[in-house]
């Protein structure tokens, strides 16, 4: 009997539920600590079930740890998101009724109906190269925050405060012409100081993370870097984000999972389509990111977004149109970086 196992990971516990993949039913139900113990006593009641795979709710968040060591042990483990599991939760039960016991059998079941859901590999290139992505963006928002707190400190101790982008070097040349006056003052400008310094040492740990980031793109062989408005940045972002392309048979898949592909909203005699919010948000940023290069500096871009503009459509639309060709292009990209001889080898 192959048997599905949903897992829906908390900080202190884990809930399971084992499924029939082939006739959809629920055989069992199980609750564990999230701990040692409780883990062990997980890999004990999985053991009952010898042809099995696990479907893991959001194996990238609170269910990492337990993802990756059921990888290490050779289990076979996909990543659920939660928007999916909630709908199949919704659609299983008929009713807005929730618990963990009800999470865990929405991922299974939700699992069985997609066979495009990423695998978990804790190992795989694009891990790396995820971690990394993030760990930028985390030092970026972390870096706005600074600015953000010297901008507010300078507004105290100029009239009007400073215009404009503030750089490290720039806040500099500003407080060094400053000679403030009283004991308020003073301390302001101390604390700039001190927030500068911080601006300055996430400057470096940004500029070093930016050359490991383009190593790691650079030794992966990937062809996206070659697609205009994508550089080691955006490359290491998508490669992350979307792991296996082989999962996305098409390219009409793939656009989905993007947030590319329109919506079909259409009534009656009306034929139209909307915006769609759905798809994976951080790599929509990424593709919106590159359409705004090309609408602006590319030849072969600029000249598709024009085009659409001379037909009737909006700037907005005919930069979503420009974005979904992207999102064809980064595709194709990554299905032939799937199939290259260095990258089986791998």
């Amino acid at each position: 009997m192959e048997v599905l196992i949903g897992v829906d990971p908390h900080k202190d516990s884990v809930a399971v539920a084992a499924v029939d993949e082939v006739k959809g039913e629920l055989l069992e139900r199980a609750a564990f600590p999230q701990n040692r113990k409780g883990l062990r006593s997980l890999d004990r009641w999985a053991r009952r079930f010898p042809e099995r795979r696990w479907a893991m709710e959001n194996a990238s968040g609170l269910g990492r740890y337990l993802a990756g060591r059921l990888v290490d042990s050779g289990e076979s483990v996909v990543d659920v998101p939660p928007k999916l599991s909630a709908r199949a939760r919704v659609l299983s039960t008929g009713n807005a009724r929730k618990n963990d016991g009800l999470d865990a059998l929405a991922t299974a079941l939700a699992a069985s109906r997609n066979g495009r859901l990423a695998q978990v590999d804790p190992e795989a290139a694009s891990e790396a190269l995820r971690l990394l992505s993030e760990r930028r963006e985390d030092l970026v928002a972390e870096r706005t925050r600074a600015l953000n707190r010297l901008h507010g400190l300078l507004r105290d101790l100029l009239p009007g405060g400073v215009a404009r982008t503030l750089s490290a070097d720039r806040a500099a040349r500003i407080l060094r012409g400053i000679r403030p006056k009283g004991t308020s003052a003073r301390l302001r400008r101390r604390l700039a100081s001190e927030v500068l310094r911080d601006v300055r040492s996430l400057d470096r740990k940004i500029a070093d993370l930016n050359g490991r980031i383009k190593a790691e793109v650079e030794a992966s062989g990937t062809t996206l870097t070659q697609i205009f408005g994508i550089g080691p940045i955006l490359a290491a972002k998508i490669i992350g984000t979307v792991c296996d392309v082989g999962r996305f048979p098409t390219k009409a898949h793939f656009a989905s999972y993007s947030g590319t592909a329109p919506l079909e909203a259409s009534s009656g005699q009306v034929v139209r389509h909307r915006l769609s919010l759905a798809g994976n948000r951080h790599l929509n940023n990424a593709l919106h990111m590159v359409a705004v290069c090309q609408a602006r500096s590319d030849a072969r871009g600029g000249a598709y977004y024009r085009k659409k503009i001379a037909e009737g459509k909006s700037r907005k639309e005919a930069l979503r149109c420009l974005k979904r060709r992207i999102s064809d292009a980064v595709f194709r990209s990554l299905m032939a970086d799937s199939q290259a001889p260095s990258h089986s080898a791998a």
